[in-house]
Formats: structure tokens, C-alpha cells, sequence
């Protein structure tokens, strides 16, 4: 039985994470090559343990950014797959497109150095950076402009201020 097939058995019994076990070897090669049956985790307890929603999931699978394994309609998340999708949050966290996150994340090489994937997200965080600092001068700029049109309001309205009022 092949780790996937056990994967979905132990899924089944209602353990995500099955024990690993030498004698299921994968049955193909790939980025998921050397994984074992223990390492997959079903869709739902992917998305609890990340926070995210399943329709989050399919949708990074379907712009290529995860490649969980298929046993018939069951997903399968590898740990590999949960490295990408930790990956993923956090560009998205920091601002980085979803496009941007999978030029970085198909630059690894799971077996060497990665220095073209590291330059590119050097490139891309220092970019980003400044684009970051830019909207924290524009919204220190916005505040400064509200804190003076508030207080020139309140003035006019004889000291009253609604937000001091209502919070």
C-alpha cells in the first residue's frame, strides 16, 4: 500500500497524521519524494491549523502555489506543502502579490542553496520596504491631517468631540 493509500486509511479512522512507516515508500518521485504516509494532513486540519478557509486552500492550489497530493477527491498536504503555505502567509502578510510569492517559492531547490531564490526575495522584501515606508508617511500624514481637522471641529462646536463623547 503506497503512504498516500495509507494516509487516506488512518484519515479515514480519523487520525490526520498516521504513523510513519519504512515499508510505504512513495511510488513516484517529486517534491514530495521522501515524505512519509505520517507527514500528510487532510484539507480541514490544514485550515485549522493555519486559519485559513478551505476555499483559501483551493484557491493556492489552483494558482500553483500548493501541490497536495490526490487520493480520489481527498486532498493531501505534505509537510512540504505546509512550508509553502507558511511561506505564502507571510508574503501575503507583507504585502508581496500572490504572483510575487510564486516566482520565489518556484525558485526552491530542495536539495541546493537556493542563492537564485534568496536574491529574489532579497530584491523583492527591499522593494517592498519601500513601498511600506512610503504608506506609513502618507498614513502619519493622513493622522496629522485628521488630528488638526478633530481638534479644528471641536473648536468650532464649542470643545464638544464626538469621539471622545461615544468612546
Amino acid at each position: 500500500m503506497t503512504n498516500i493509500a495509507v494516509a487516506v486509511e488512518k484519515t479515514a479512522e480519523g487520525n490526520d497524521f498516521p504513523e510513519q512507516s519504512p515499508e510505504h515508500a512513495p511510488e513516484h518521485a517529486g517534491e514530495h519524494a521522501g515524505e512519509h504516509a505520517g507527514e500528510y494532513t487532510r484539507i480541514g486540519e490544514m485550515a485549522r491549523e493555519f486559519g485559513v478557509t478551505l476555499r483559501a486552500l483551493r484557491f493556492y492550489e489552483d494558482k500553483g502555489l500548493l501541490r497536495p497530493e490526490r487520493a480520489g477527491t481527498t486532498r493531501l498536504y505534505s509537510r512540504t506543502d505546509k512550508l509553502r503555505l507558511q511561506h505564502i502567509l507571510l508574503g501575503r502578510k507583507i504585502g508581496f502579490s500572490l504572483n510575487d510569492i510564486k516566482e520565489v517559492l518556484d525558485l526552491h531547490e530542495p536539495d541546493g542553496g537556493n542563492v537564485k531564490q534568496l536574491q529574489l526575495v532579497l530584491k523583492k522584501s527591499e522593494r517592498q520596504m519601500v513601498r511600506l515606508e512610503k504608506q506609513r508617511t502618507s498614513i502619519d500624514d493622513a493622522i496629522n491631517e485628521l488630528k488638526t481637522l478633530i481638534g479644528e471641529v471641536s473648536t468650532r462646536l464649542g470643545g464638544a468631540s464626538p469621539l471622545r463623547d461615544a468612546g
